[in-house]
């Protein structure tokens, strides 16, 4: 046999060797792997920012080489007079791509109750919005995270609701943006109140955004975040009924025991809901204690959320 000829059955011996276990290793790679992709949330940095120690600009970066995340969720409170800065987007847009980061929505708030039941004011609230759909659009994000706030009994705020969610719907759906509500007190934390409300604007572009922190329907104070909470909505119950509209997820944290457990919510319990749901979409990180530094609340919910995740 001549020196190519068994040269040339040896590297077919090989590539056959390799072919049959190429698959089991595949299949052993994607079975360590979360079901669905950890992004980072930027409210998990709201002190640093605030403080200036950090911008805006400097968090697709910081998101990639500290904690490896590649998919980032932004906080318009962050660049609020940016919305339509094309140079400012630009910018941003360009860390992304040298940093290979993908941008997945904007959270909005501040910018009026799409849910007031005075038409005017509605209008405008949704008229405010507009600019963070381009913004949105501009930074190749998938939705933007809005709240479906109102004064009123709940019907009425409902009702306005569903028709602010829907005009805002109009304008984002020709930039294929996604409108998402988050449960962020009051009417929004009831599960079926709120679920009510999306299917009443009974458009796939419109949907929830859950978060596993925020379930307080009514407090004493009658504020959305002050004050002690009279009643609450079952965090567990809320998930599970939202997650066939839910278009992501915020993974809230704020304590952890010894075993780097979350102590507020059961992530084992929560995840069993989302993964039988069918989900495969972003779980953002969004730690808000006050014990942990920032740095080590992210990265403590990022490896409690690998480790759910391949449960």
């Amino acid at each position: 046999m001549s020196l190519s000829r068994r040269h040339f059955l040896h590297q077919a011996a090989a590539v056959a060797a390799t072919a049959a276990v190429a698959p089991a290793a595949i299949a052993r790679e994607l079975a360590s792997q979360p079901f669905f992709e950890i992004s980072l949330a930027e409210w998990s940095l709201h002190k640093a920012l605030f403080s200036k120690q950090i911008t805006n600009l400097d968090f697709p970066a910081l998101s990639r080489k500290n904690y490896g995340i590649s998919v980032v969720e932004y906080v318009n409170q962050f660049f609020k007079d940016k919305a339509q800065d094309t140079a400012y987007l630009n910018d941003l847009l360009q860390r992304c791509r040298d940093n290979g980061v993908r941008n997945h929505l904007i959270m909005i708030d501040g910018e009026g109750d799409l849910g007031a039941p005075n038409q005017a004011e509605r209008l405008k609230a949704v008229e405010n919005h507009y600019k963070w759909v381009d913004a949105a659009k501009h930074l190749g994000c998938l939705s933007i995270r809005v709240n479906a706030f109102g004064k009123g009994t709940a019907a009425e705020v409902q009702q306005a609701a569903v028709e602010g969610l829907g005009r805002l719907n109009e304008y984002a759906q020709k930039a294929n943006i996604n409108v998402i509500v988050e449960n962020h007190g009051s009417y929004t934390s009831d599960g079926q109140w709120l679920l009510k409300t999306i299917r009443e604007v009974d458009k796939k572009s419109v949907g929830i955004l859950p978060d596993f922190g925020n379930f307080c329907v009514r407090r004493d104070t009658g504020e959305l975040y002050q004050g002690t909470c009279l009643e609450s909505y079952d965090k567990y119950k809320a998930v599970k009924e939202w997650m066939p509209v839910a278009k992501g997820v915020s993974a809230k944290t704020f304590e952890f025991d010894a075993a780097g457990n979350c102590v507020e919510t059961d992530y084992y319990k929560m995840f069993r809901i989302i993964k039988e749901s069918g989900f495969k979409g972003y779980v953002g990180i969004e730690y808000e204690g006050e014990k942990l530094s920032e740095d080590e609340g992210i990265r403590k919910t990022k490896a409690l959320l690998e480790k759910v995740g391949r449960a």
